[in-house]
């Protein structure tokens, strides 16, 4: 809807980062599409009674260690998974399928690593 109604790619990782300040005059539509992200957990929740289950087989610190290196990634690779590898490929643009082929080749390198090696 975001590419038909606006024309811009629903990358979340640069939707989030633009609602930090300074703000412009979309910030309300950036609000909004982060709201209905969590929303939409609750629309399910209510729907089906529950939730799907979530296990997190890591710590505090390797969580924390990933989301900063998740979010770095995004901004050296000006986007993330949802942009580059929904919207871009979506839109056939060869950038964003270089990227999402970075991105899925260095998720299967390190689940082999942490998995196999480590």
């Amino acid at each position: 809807m975001l590419m038909g109604l606006t024309g811009r790619i629903a990358g979340v990782s640069g939707i989030a980062a633009q609602m930090l300040p300074p703000w412009d005059g979309a910030v309300a539509g950036r609000f909004a599409f982060v709201a209905g992200l969590v929303i939409a957990a609750l629309v399910v929740r209510v729907t089906t009674g529950s939730l799907p289950p979530l296990t997190l087989e890591a710590g505090p610190i390797a969580l924390v260690a990933a989301g900063l290196l998740v979010g770095f990634g995004a901004v050296w690779g000006n986007g993330c998974t949802s942009g580059h590898g929904v919207c871009g490929i979506a839109s056939l643009s060869s950038r964003s399928i270089v990227a999402t082929l970075v991105f899925m080749a260095t998720a299967v390198a390190t689940t082999f690593l942490v998995r196999h090696v480590m």
